[in-house]
């Protein structure tokens, strides 16, 4: 794709965009990485009634991100972000297994029992998460920026749910065949919990697409950046 110069002033600007966009990304991926044992139930205006976990609900966020990072930075940065949250990922499980290993005061809210038993799978579950991360995120990237050059920039919606899809069912399948196998969550649930988070996703996934076109639009109309070009980021 071809990308778009910048003068000094709007390459400030453009950096800005793209911090604002990476630090919601991480913030979306660690906050999921955290919450992830609390699960709910949502009835779908009684068409389906979605057994998820709450770590699901940030985390359709993250694909939107990247979305928008490959649509307007490029392929380049869009690794560079997927990369920084996986080192956010360990980042925040070093805090937690440091917190989890020091002891609580007598007169502490939070003992260490209660702290153990919302915290104490973190582990297991940023491990999960990191590998569904490492195979849906780059797989997201790399479907999204093939259907760009099949469409030769057009047909944002297609690139923006075709990569979704295939990616979010890649992560649900990868991060619970890893719980599953810790022995966090019983195996039979596999099957329920694989179908709710997937359609879950693919439901998200296409509410967002109006909000993808709107972010486009509104930072392409800023840089004055034609169809299909990038920002030039690189000094």
């Amino acid at each position: 794709m071809i990308e778009t110069p910048l003068n000094l002033k709007d390459k400030r600007a453009a950096y800005r965009i793209y911090l604002m966009l990476g630090a919601l990304f991480i913030s979306s991926l660690v906050v999921s990485n955290l919450i992830f044992q609390k699960f709910f139930y949502w009835d779908f205006f009684g068409v389906y009634t979605f057994e998820i976990s709450v770590g699901i609900l940030p985390y359709p966020i993250t694909f939107l991100i990247t979305d928008i990072i490959s649509e307007l930075f490029g392929k380049r940065k869009a690794n560079q972000i997927v990369t920084a949250g996986i080192f956010a990922s360990v980042f925040s499980l070093l805090i937690v297994s440091v917190s989890s290993s020091v002891p609580a005061t007598g007169w502490s809210p939070i003992d260490d029992g209660i702290f153990n038993q919302v915290f104490g799978a973190t582990a297991i579950a940023v491990f999960a998460s990191m590998m569904a991360y490492l195979f849906a995120q780059y797989i997201d990237i790399q479907i999204f920026h093939f259907w760009k050059r099949m469409t030769k920039g057009k047909h944002l919606w297609l690139r923006n749910n075709f990569s979704t899809f295939s990616s979010q069912f890649i992560d649900t399948l990868t991060i619970l065949l890893l719980l599953c196998s810790a022995n966090i969550i019983d195996w039979d649930r596999f099957g329920v919990l694989l179908l709710n988070g997937f359609l879950f996703k693919i439901l998200v996934a296409a509410l967002d697409t109006p909000i993808l076109y709107l972010c486009v639009y509104a930072i392409r109309k800023r840089f004055k950046l034609k169809q299909g070009s990038e920002l030039a980021l690189e000094i």
